[in-house]
């Protein structure tokens, strides 16, 4: 009889559970659920949290919406999970899941995301310099580490352990009182060498760092521990590996060859390939640089372009015309208002006008913010508008990393992947137009799924 991988993936507005058949590496079964937890800020300092149980609530219901059956025969367990965020918990009573959804909310923090924004670009250059190839940026854990402890100090007093949300349901599942954490997510907090896989200790406590808080590393795609109870059916004792990042599995699940670049266009847009096995990154950040090395498996790097400007642009700009709508007396359904806004775009198949679509500025660009340019009389329609701010999106991604580059580094295909690629036909032409290589979709990245490869792939 054959046996399941449990994939979870964690993300920032749902939860997605995944049952992979061991032996023919198919997806047998999956759900997928809101997690409804973003807590709206009015503290004036831009932060960005979530309400940390209802997280949980989310993981316990969409693992119990899986086949009882299946969960039974699950042999390993894995997670993966919006990278950079932070959590803060207890070693006593903050990891307890015995009773199978228990959860104490005195025991932990609220989920500060990547997406908070909170540390200044004035107070980001006030802590020291990383000994890593990576910059640090507002909403990755270290650098919002440091804004408590120098504008609430005694907030840290409280807790004893940090990590990532994926880092935290590990540790509740295993009955951890400390937080293992593998370079992936370590990376993206900064402060971390991902040649030396290890933290920037020296640095950090030299200027006042609590270093107590820190996960310790352990590999890749290695493991955590095991379920300390029986958990919706999966039995007691049931290995569980160390979470992952979401874009390396996400990566993992729809590249079929080295040779394949991935895009990916949901709420953000990356854009990956795979560097040489020998490469090494830089010494030092290349803060002005569009180009990251992430971690990924056997001390190897994906090049990547993260751009915080994908879906959301397009989002943005349908809720600012439904509002207008609203102001006028009109009540619109966003989802039928995109819809109506794609076959405009699709009858005007070029467009003159120029938007530059980045609301949110870039990691290597925070004030480079949105424009819109070579405005006429004759450029105006729904048609023009929509389908120049398609082509802004891609124009955008493919300036942080253009075509020759990944033409030089011996990419074939783009492999296209995402919600806003999937539902917007305009969006794709775009992508064709950005990048002559062959591009190929329906193989859709699924961090849920690509985390439960990594455990088939490695067992």
């Amino acid at each position: 009889m054959s046996s399941f991988i449990l994939g979870l993936d964690v993300g920032t507005t749902s939860v997605k559970a995944v049952l992979l058949e061991a032996d023919s590496r198919s997806v047998a079964a999956s759900r997928s659920i809101p997690t409804a937890a973003e807590i709206s800020d009015d503290s004036g300092i831009q932060a960005k949290e979530q309400d940390t149980g209802r997280i949980i609530s989310a993981v316990n219901r969409c693992v119990s919406q899986l086949p009882a059956d299946q969960l039974q025969r699950v042999s390993s367990v894995g997670l993966s999970g919006q990278m950079h965020g932070l959590l803060f918990w207890k070693e006593k009573g903050g990891c307890d899941w015995s009773n199978g959804d228990f959860f104490t909310a005195e025991d932990t923090s609220q989920l500060i995301t990547w997406q908070d924004g909170r540390c200044s670009c004035d107070f980001l250059s006030s802590l020291p310099e990383p000994r890593s190839h990576l910059s640090v940026a507002t909403g990755f854990g270290c650098a919002t580490i440091f804004w408590y402890t120098k504008h609430r100090p005694e907030f840290l007093e409280a807790f004893t352990v940090a990590g990532t949300i994926q880092d935290y349901v590990v540790s509740m599942l295993c009955g951890l009182e400390a937080c293992v954490m593998t370079p992936q997510n370590a990376a993206s907090w900064g402060f971390f060498n991902t040649e030396t896989n290890q933290w920037n200790e020296d640095i950090l406590k030299a200027a006042g760092f609590p270093v107590r808080l820190l996960p310790r590393c352990v590999p890749s795609g290695g493991p955590a521990g095991r379920t300390c109870s029986a958990w919706h059916g999966v039995p007691a004792g049931t290995p569980v590996a160390a979470a992952l990042g979401d874009f390396q599995c996400s990566v993992y699940s729809c590249r079929s060859a080295p040779t394949d670049a991935v895009l990916n266009i949901s709420t953000s847009a990356q854009l990956t390939f795979s560097m040489p096995a020998d490469f090494t990154p830089p010494d030092s950040p290349q803060p002005e640089s569009s180009i990251s090395y992430f971690p990924y498996f056997d001390s190897s790097y994906l090049a990547v372009a993260a751009s915080l400007n994908g879906g959301n642009a397009l989002a943005t700009f349908v809720e600012t015309l439904t509002t207008w709508m609203r102001e006028l007396g009109v009540e619109p359904t966003d989802s039928c208002l995109y819809e109506k806004l794609i076959s405009c775009a699709l009858k005007q198949e070029t467009s003159d006008l120029r938007v530059s679509p980045t609301l949110l500025g870039e990691r290597h660009a925070p004030l480079c913010l949105g424009q819109v340019t070579n405005i006429s009389a004759s450029n105006l329609s729904l048609g023009h508008v929509f389908r120049a701010l398609c082509r802004g999106v891609l124009a955008n991604i493919s300036s942080m990393m253009p075509a020759e580059r990944l033409q030089r580094a011996g990419v074939r295909r783009i492999v296209g992947s995402g919600s806003a690629l999937a539902r917007n036909e305009a969006l794709r032409q775009e992508v064709e137009k950005a990048f002559p290589l062959q591009v190929v979709y329906g193989q859709d990245a699924d961090s849920a799924a690509g985390v439960a490869m990594v455990l088939c792939d490695r067992l």
